[in-house]
């Protein structure tokens, strides 16, 4: 960890996630945010020596919320919530998505309106910084009454309870801390209701989902002006003229991205009187399309930066006003909408990226050998590179299906109205990882049009984007298995590597 701590406690961007869940930065609380939360947590001291009367904090929850709790009950009560809630299934998560909500849910914390002590909040940066990853379930949540299910199973470890795993090692809650050198932390009141009523499962998921669609919308727009050279398409539907016309941002964006990339092409010229007079739209409407997704990812990229620096928790404990207000600030819906809006988006790119890569492999349409490969019927070439990409594509319109539509109220019915929001972080995923592959394909199948357009050669952009994709996958001389190929390149999607040599060739606006 070579970069400077991140102090939770004010402003967190995507970036600060991201760093801090991948094992790039630390993450502490500074002194003064300690006593901002110190103060908040002397009113809630304040409120149960009084014996007021404060839901999750003195009485049960959801249903149970008009049950008072006896004092001398009140650890047990925070104790007995995770333990309850903690009945998520499925696979375990990846242990980035599990640091991201450990920091997310201290930082929510460390804003001073959930009434915790920072002890707690000091114990879950324990965790991370000791490297304890507490294993969540996948599956469990009804992005409500926040991501109850996962983050209680976050939380067990804290308490010695749980699994987690160290260094390699699953272990239970206590043996993990024991190895670290931690002791088990006992819940004060409203400690439990604090851990896990929150977003941090629904917010962790859409911070790396969006980050690698902005990676995926990268790479399709370098794909696109590949499949355009390759194809002798046109660069005139890419003209500033054509946007300014109609200037949606995304738009714009991508058909900059478009003429910068395909600049200096020495292709373009070889074509100028072909008589063709219109491309297919998967070529023409490139920053239409594209520029549309790329929208769609900014507004839901907005909503997520709110989320990151917002109080998710319920009761919100206001000291300075001397008030406990239950509300609905634990509610996933602003997250479930942008999750489904970003997984058709992204959806949308692996369709058209698939109608690309049927032009560049079909005859009627390319003018280039069948499925780009010499010797065709003894090589099939990319013949079903293509039927994968249409599967990915088409399992994307299933997933693609908002789960933000469907509700089924739980707690006997006090919960009436949920948002299915950790459905649809946890499908973005599933999607963005489909388009990448798909894009992928593109890429490869692309280049090895360019390959038979030789000696024409495009510009300096397409030029480096095909450069790098031959650094990884060598040229379709006969049949072999191109798993791997594709399996290098969406790697070199997602981390953006692509981009990073097509940019450093000037090919990016």
């Amino acid at each position: 960890m070579n970069e400077p701590a991140l102090a939770i406690g004010g402003a967190l961007t995507r970036a600060d996630v991201l760093d801090v869940a991948r094992g790039r930065r630390a993450a502490v609380m500074p002194p003064d945010v300690r006593e901002r939360v110190a103060v908040s947590r002397a009113f809630v001291d304040e409120l149960v020596a009084a014996g007021e009367v404060v839901y999750g904090v003195t009485t049960g929850f959801g249903k149970f919320a008009t049950t008072t709790i006896a004092s001398q009950d009140v650890v047990a009560l925070q104790r007995n919530l995770l333990r309850s809630h903690a009945v998520g299934v499925g696979e375990p998560l990846a242990p980035e998505l599990v640091r991201a909500m450990l920091l997310l849910r201290a930082h929510s914390l460390a804003l001073g309106a959930s009434g915790v002590r920072p002890e707690l909040i000091a114990s879950l940066l324990d965790l991370l910084r000791t490297g304890i990853v507490p294993e969540v379930p996948a599956k469990g949540s009804v992005g409500a009454s926040g991501d109850l299910a996962p983050l209680a199973h976050m939380a067990l470890p804290l308490i010695g309870e749980g699994y987690a795993t160290l260094e390699g090692d699953r272990l239970t809650g206590a043996e993990a801390l024991a190895r670290a050198g931690l002791a088990p932390l006992e819940l004060a009141a409203k400690e439990g209701l604090a851990l896990i009523n929150g977003t941090q499962y629904m917010t962790a998921h859409l911070a790396f989902g969006l980050s690698r669609a902005e990676r995926v919308a990268d790479a399709a727009d370098v794909a696109a002006a590949m499949t355009v050279e390759g194809l002798m398409g046109s660069h005139r539907p890419f003209a500033e003229a054509v946007t300014r016309l109609r200037p949606h941002a995304g738009a714009r964006q991508v058909a900059q991205r478009m003429r910068t990339l395909l600049a200096g092409s020495g292709i373009e010229p070889s074509h100028a009187h072909c008589g063709r007079v219109q491309d297919a739209y998967s070529l023409r409407a490139v920053p239409q399309v594209h520029g549309a997704s790329r929208d769609a990812l900014a507004h839901a990229g907005a909503v997520l930066d709110v989320e990151l620096s917002s109080v998710t928790d319920n009761p919100l404990v206001l000291s300075d006003e001397r008030a406990v207000l239950s509300a609905g600030n634990f509610h996933g819906q602003p997250l479930a909408l942008v999750a489904d809006y970003a997984a058709i988006a992204v959806a949308e790119l692996a369709s058209v990226s698939e109608r690309r890569i049927e032009q560049l492999v079909n005859p009627a349409l390319s003018g280039l050998p069948a499925f780009l490969t010499p010797q065709g019927g003894l090589n099939s070439g990319y013949m079903v590179a293509q039927y994968t990409a249409a599967a990915l594509a088409s399992e994307n319109k299933v997933l693609a299906h908002p789960a933000s539509v469907d509700s089924i109220p739980t707690s006997a019915n006090q919960e009436d109205h949920v948002s299915m929001g950790a459905h649809a972080a946890r499908k973005l995923l599933e999607v963005v990882d489909n388009a990448a592959t798909v894009v992928a394909i593109e890429l490869m199948v692309a280049a090895q049009a360019l390959d038979l357009r030789l000696p024409l050669r495009p510009g300096p952009g397409v030029g480096a984007a095909h450069a790098f994709v031959r650094s990884l996958v060598a040229p379709l001389e006969g049949d072999r298995t191109m798993a791997g190929d594709v399996g290098s390149l969406r790697a070199a999607v997602l981390d953006g590597s692509l981009e990073e040599a097509t940019v450093a060739a000037g090919g990016t606006a």
